[in-house]
């Protein structure tokens, strides 16, 4: 049975603390006096005061918060180290090199945990552990279909890159390469260098047609094609770079720290899930996008289970239908690549706060995931009076978080937009949010978010309802 007072209670102050987690980092973040006054560190010193302060960037492979949780590649990383270490973490984020270089000089930072390319003049000012993988910087493009003009318009070779206008990230290793590439060939590149994106925007900004060309390191490649698949990563613009994290040079004892733990762990079958999961598995969930259809007069197995749960909570069958169809596809042993689990796809701390016991349990699946849709929809209830509009806030919350889509609103409103309307005004600022302009903006709360998975849940979910209504009775 779920007791709703103490565990809404429970969610609800998990939800606060994780917030307030978040803002205490980026307010530990400024400098003051134009310098961070801290002695510098060493090894002794972060276990003599029990923290590790790392700086990592946001992104859908290191460091992001997904339905309350913190997620990322680099963070699972992180987790085992400071693990190891028997420390607790700090986590900082910036998406700028010169910070993060800065932040590593002055001591502000004990670790940078980010994917830096090993270069001669970067390790003139910072030391870097030993290479945590090999990559190579590939151009990003997009695909026609084969034999039309946009795919005769393709680069495949670094010859063919003159007259091109690529666009970079500011500070990046990418407006380095290129500019060795421009005196590689005997002319410089047309570069483009945006102050406001980081890659992963950039590269969907070739996706949508927004920009023709922009770089990535190859060993994303796998990541983006999950969600890009009309790009093409195939021209290499530069030969294999070892990749690593860096600390301050004079942290000597720290290195060899880092040097031992990082040969260790990335041997073990530990390394090996994590990397699978965040490099390798399918990373746009169990669920699926294809119309929900009804097969004999029923939607599934679960049919009468989702009817009855439905009704005792005052929720449409068909909504919650629509729901386990994307997050599911029906399947109770379904397990996301965060974690999320069974038919609602429920994370399990917040399973455990809705008292669900057994996360794979169909009866206690559907009824924690109509408690939390009920609990969401409170949040919503008092501002959003229309029902049908409130469904859309209550459903992105449900996918992505209700941290992220109160940040949403925060940016309608200071941008003019209204926070109360979904389409075209706070959804604009969700599917924008892995944008650096915003993620970063100091109205922003809870930082990265895939906006783009929750915009096509939101209205894959709504597309399915409208269609049951007409096909099955309420």
């Amino acid at each position: 049975m779920i007791l709703k007072y103490r565990n809404v209670f429970l969610l609800i102050l998990m939800l606060f603390l994780f917030s307030t987690c978040i803002e205490q980092t980026r307010s530990a973040s400024v400098w003051e006096n134009g310098r961070f006054e801290a002695p510098l560190r060493d090894l002794e010193t972060i276990r003599k005061e029990g923290r590790l302060r790392v700086v990592v960037d946001y992104g859908s492979t290191s460091y992001y918060v997904y339905r309350g949780k913190p997620m990322g590649f680099k963070y699972s990383l992180l987790r085992e180290l400071a693990r190891d270490l028997n420390v607790e973490l700090d986590i900082y984020v910036s998406n700028d090199l010169e910070n993060t270089f800065r932040g590593l000089e002055t001591g502000r930072y004990d670790v940078a945990a980010k994917n830096l390319t090993v270069t001669g003049e970067r390790a003139r000012r910072v030391d870097f552990t030993l290479p945590l993988e090999q990559t190579r910087q590939v151009l990003v493009q997009r695909k026609g279909p084969s034999g039309s003009r946009e795919d005769s318009l393709l680069v495949h070779n670094v010859l063919a890159l003159r007259n091109r206008e690529i666009v970079v990230p500011r500070n990046s290793a990418f407006h380095e390469r290129l500019k060795n590439l421009g005196e590689e060939i005997g002319e410089p590149l047309q570069m483009v260098v945006d102050s406001v994106s980081d890659t992963e925007q950039l590269v969907r900004q070739v996706a949508e047609g927004s920009i023709s060309l922009t770089v990535c390191d190859e060993m994303m490649v796998r990541v983006y094609r999950q969600h890009y698949p009309q790009l093409d990563f195939s021209m290499p613009v530069s030969f294999r770079q070892n990749v690593a994290w860096a600390v301050r040079k004079d942290a000597r004892r720290l290195k060899e720290y880092l040097d031992g733990w990082l040969a260790e762990f990335m041997g073990t079958p530990r390394y090996r899930a994590l990397y699978a999961s965040y490099f390798r598995s399918n990373r746009n969930g169990q669920g699926v996008s294809a119309p929900l259809s009804s097969r004999g007069g029923r939607l599934s197995p679960y049919d009468d289970l989702i009817k009855q749960e439905a009704a005792d909570a005052g929720w449409d069958w068909r909504l919650v239908a629509a729901i386990i169809h994307k997050e599911s596809g029906f399947n109770p042993a379904a397990v996301s690549f965060a974690g999320a689990s069974g038919l609602m796809q429920l994370m399990p701390e917040t399973a455990e706060s809705l008292g669900v016991e057994d996360i794979f349990d169909p009866v206690q699946n559907i009824r924690g995931g109509i408690a939390l849709l009920s609990w969401l929809d409170k949040q919503f209830e008092r501002e959003i009076p229309d029902r049908e509009e409130r469904l859309r806030f209550v459903l992105a919350s449900y996918n992505v978080g209700l941290g992220h889509v109160k940040d949403a609103q925060r940016l309608a409103l200071k941008y003019g937009k209204n926070p109360l309307l979904w389409e075209d005004h706070v959804d604009y600022f969700l599917l924008n949010k892995s944008e650096e302009k915003y993620f970063s903006d100091e109205v922003v709360r809870w930082g990265f978010a895939n906006g783009r998975e929750t915009f096509d849940f939101v209205r894959t979910v709504l597309g399915n309802y409208a269609s049951l209504t007409s096909v099955a009775s309420r």
